[in-house]
């Protein structure tokens, strides 16, 4: 049975959806040698090559589905390559057992903490989806004390650039003035700080806790990786 490129090929876990529409725009798939468009079909049996590189493809059952958690620590990219230099978090990874990772949500070079990657593209494109509205926690420094009305400012929502936001949740951490745990469900880039930079406030240090239900492990060290087990990947 035939089905859209973009499906097809992130069942394999060649890439999630969006980054495989990217390859389609910019011409670098091709289909039984003819250039793939947008909204193509095809089934297991077609010749898809990504710059002239066949890509394997799985019939009848989806690719072997592994799930890591990453530490990031500052100062990397969340890309695969960067053209300033930089260290990537890919570089660490290990290589999986099928198709390759893709990384599900962002996080800039000064931010740390959990990154989840998975070789299942459809995974990916399911957790990062606006619709799925899923949690993200994350512990924030900020430079000042921002008063009791701020707080109050901050979960009820302000407007930023791409449209409103809030916090969900915005609570202090015990004995640090200025330190704070933020949920909120979305992913828009840099949101947290942008949020904080509404009320007037600079965010001096940003770590991801929480994706969903996976948690950082308190054990995990920046630049260490994790393979989830079935059942703790079955939670996503």
């Amino acid at each position: 049975m035939s089905e859209r490129l973009q499906k097809l090929l992130a069942a394999a876990g060649h890439g999630s959806r969006r980054e495989i529409e990217q390859w389609i725009r910019a011409g670098r798939l091709s289909v039984d040698g003819h250039p793939a468009t947008l909204g193509e079909r095809a089934d297991a049996s077609a010749d898809i090559r990504l710059d002239g590189r066949p890509l394997a493809l799985v019939a009848g059952e989806r690719a072997t589905r592994e799930v890591l958690v990453y530490h990031k620590p500052v100062g990397e990219m969340t890309t695969r390559a960067d053209p300033q230099g930089r260290p990537t978090v890919f570089e660490r990874l290990p290589a999986p057992r099928s198709g390759r990772w893709v990384v599900i949500g962002r996080l800039d070079v000064n931010t740390t903490g959990l990154l989840l990657f998975t070789t299942d593209g459809a995974l990916a494109h399911r957790l990062m989806h606006p619709s799925g509205e899923i949690e993200r926690e994350y512990r924030v420094r900020v430079r000042g004390q921002p008063s009791a009305e701020i707080l109050a400012r901050l979960r009820a929502g302000v407007m930023l650039e791409d449209g409103p936001a809030r916090f969900d949740a915005i609570e202090p951490i015990a004995g640090q003035s200025c330190e704070f745990r933020v949920v909120l469900h979305e992913g828009r880039n840099r949101e947290v700080r942008r949020l904080w930079q509404a009320v007037g406030f600079e965010v001096s240090q940003l770590a991801r806790l929480r994706y969903g239900a996976v948690q950082l492990p308190g054990d995990l060290r920046p630049g260490q990786w994790r393979l989830l087990g079935e059942v703790e990947a079955a939670q996503l």
